[in-house]
Order: C-alpha cells, then sequence, then structure tokens
C-alpha cells in the first residue's frame, strides 16, 4: 500500500497542497471536464456556485462556457457523494454513481426506518422511472402524487441527472430530470470500480489527507475506504499530531511559503467542509460565521492568503466584502481587484 518514510506534513503545507491540487493557487487553461476531475468536482446545490468556483480556478472562464458544456453533456449534474447535487465530468458520472449508490440507498433507508421500507421506495422508483420513459422531466410531473422524502427517495434507486436548461446559471432552479442511461448511455464500469476512483478524485481534489476524511467526502464506511485503500499504490504522512494521511505517488506538495492569491469561494465549496478543516482554510473561531443553522450551506467567502477572511455578497453591480478582522492595505488591493473582476462575471 505504501512508499517512502512517512514525512511529517504542517497544516500551512497541507493548505498549501489543497490550493494547488483546487486550483486555487494559480488559475489553469483546462477543459471543463479535465478540471472538474481534477478537483473532485464542485457541489451543486445553487446552480450559480458551479459558475463561481470554476471562475476562481479557470483562467479566462465564461459563464456560457459552462452552460454549453451541461448542453452538451460534457459535464453532469446529479446527486452523487453524500447524496448532495454535484458537477462531475461524463467520464466521472457512472463510476461515482455506481460507487456511493448502496451506501446512499442503505443510508436513506436507515434514516427513514419506520417511516417507508425498500419495497415503497422501489414502487416509487418504478413510478417515477415509467413517467420519465413516458416524456416528462419536470420534477412538479414526476413527484405528482408522491411526498418530497419518497421522491428523493426514488432518486437513489433511479440513476437521474440533472438536465438543462435548469440548474444553470439562466435558470437556477435544478427541476428536470433525465435517466442517465438515456442521457448518456449506459455504463461501462461496475460498482467495484467507483470506490478506487472516488479515492483518486479525492486525493487529486483534497490530498494528502486521513481515511476517515476520504470516507466523510465520499459518504461510505470507513472500513469500505479502508479496504480499498490496501489495493493502492500510496505514500504515507503524518500530521503534526501523528495522524497517519495517505496520498497518490508525484502529486503536487508545495512550499509552506508560497504565497497565495486572493481568491472568492462561492457557498457550498468543498474545501470549507468538514473532511478538509485540518488544512486551516477556515479558521475554527471564524467557521460559525461561515457555518450556522441558519446558513448551512454556508456563505460566499474570500481568501487572503490561503485563509476565508471574510464573506462577500454581489449586490447592485457590486462585489461587497464584509472583512472578519482589518485587512492590510496590500490585501484590500489585492482583494479589490479580484472583486471588481468577479462584479464583471456577473454582470
Amino acid at each position: 500500500m505504501s512508499l517512502g518514510a512517512e514525512r511529517v506534513l504542517t497544516a500551512r503545507e497541507r493548505n498549501r497542497a489543497l490550493l494547488e491540487r483546487q486550483l486555487l493557487l494559480e488559475r489553469r487553461k483546462l477543459s471543463l471536464p479535465k478540471a472538474l476531475e481534477r478537483i473532485g468536482g464542485i457541489q451543486a446545490q445553487y446552480a450559480p456556485s458551479m459558475y463561481v468556483g470554476l471562475w476562481s480556478r479557470l483562467a479566462g472562464f465564461e459563464r456560457d462556457q459552462l452552460t454549453r458544456a451541461l448542453e452538451r453533456r460534457t459535464v453532469i449534474q446529479a446527486t452523487l457523494m453524500r447524496v448532495t447535487i454535484h458537477l462531475v465530468s461524463r467520464d466521472d458520472y457512472w463510476p461515482m454513481a455506481l460507487g456511493v449508490r448502496q451506501a446512499s440507498r442503505d443510508g436513506w433507508l436507515a434514516y427513514r426506518r419506520g417511516k417507508a421500507t425498500a419495497a415503497d421506495v422501489k414502487a416509487a422508483a418504478k413510478l417515477v422511472g415509467g413517467r420519465l420513459r413516458a416524456g416528462a422531466s419536470k420534477k412538479t410531473e414526476l413527484a405528482d402524487d408522491l411526498d418530497t422524502m419518497m421522491f428523493n427517495g426514488a432518486g437513489l434507486w433511479l440513476d437521474l441527472v440533472r438536465i438543462p436548461p435548469s440548474g444553470t446559471w439562466e435558470r437556477r432552479r435544478a427541476d428536470m430530470y433525465a435517466l442517465a442511461e438515456e442521457w448518456i448511455d449506459s455504463p461501462d464500469v461496475t460498482a467495484e470500480d467507483g470506490l478506487p476512483l472516488l479515492i483518486d478524485r479525492y486525493l487529486r481534489g483534497f490530498g494528502p489527507a486521513a481515511a476517515a476524511d476520504i470516507a466523510n467526502w465520499i459518504g461510505v464506511g470507513p472500513k469500505d475506504v479502508a479496504a480499498a485503500l490496501e489495493t493502492i499504490e500510496l505514500r504515507q504522512f503524518r500530521d503534526e499530531k501523528g495522524k497517519l494521511l495517505v496520498d497518490l505517488p508525484r502529486l503536487p506538495l508545495p512550499s509552506a511559503d508560497l504565497e497565495a492569491p486572493p481568491r472568492f469561494l462561492p457557498t457550498w465549496d468543498a474545501t470549507l467542509l468538514v473532511h478538509a478543516r485540518a488544512t486551516e482554510l477556515l479558521a475554527e473561531d471564524d467557521r460559525p460565521k461561515v457555518f450556522s443553522t441558519k446558513t448551512p450551506q454556508s456563505v460566499p467567502t474570500f481568501a487572503i492568503d490561503g485563509a476565508v477572511a471574510g464573506t462577500w455578497r454581489y449586490e447592485k453591480g457590486k462585489v461587497k466584502l464584509d472583512p472578519f478582522r482589518k485587512l492590510s492595505k496590500s490585501a484590500r488591493d489585492e482583494i479589490a481587484g479580484e472583486a471588481e473582476r468577479l462584479a464583471a462575471f456577473h454582470a
């Protein structure tokens, strides 16, 4: 499983590794599918988050690039890791969907024990699938006579994708669906192919990492991830508390001294979620300002030198900043220029 000695990585080194792998140290010229494969996809519960997340990561990115890619089916929106909506490449969709399928179904049934059975949700899935094959696509048509819980459950027993024009910058409510096998053909992979690919995508986008963090991001059991890691060539590290970290060979580990440019992050950005908290991109003292019972989806944030320094909002043609604390003049100047470019992207 492992290669090499267990070097200790500081939180700052892990922070720079995260920023590099998430394309947040330098915007890159990559196709949308390749970029999504590099960063492990983008959470897409709120459609504009996909666009802002890609704008912060890709050189010259424009909004219509993503809308066209959705229309051309080179990128796909679907419920995947942790039963949340993600934007992923077409090639990654099937292994990811199959890799999380059983865990998602088991989790749904466990959470609703006493309220619904496997037979109940299979019947709902059969109903929704029949309506899709008959030509329906809007949620209002597909969910007729089903409550929200049962419709969402049916989506785990069917392979559903969200289709444009819904779920785009122009039409943000993702309320149109298709069967994946009709939208992008049937899979040529199996469920056994899924977990290794998911681990690969996680480490390429967020590593080095503990096995528990990989499992948290995917939404499967830690034992399943641990077993899969035994089959993958890895290198090992330790964090400053001695916890074992794993990584794929030859992935970048930038110097801790490397300066990080200012960056804007949208709601739902996975770099701020629990699985990545050890990188200290979001300080624990500031976490309640970003995530709360009123804002479980987080709020839009901006980072200065690799750490979230405040929140932002687009209002009346401008990006307005709410720093958590006083910024230096150089930081204010840098983030102001980035804010002007983000405002132009919104216009």
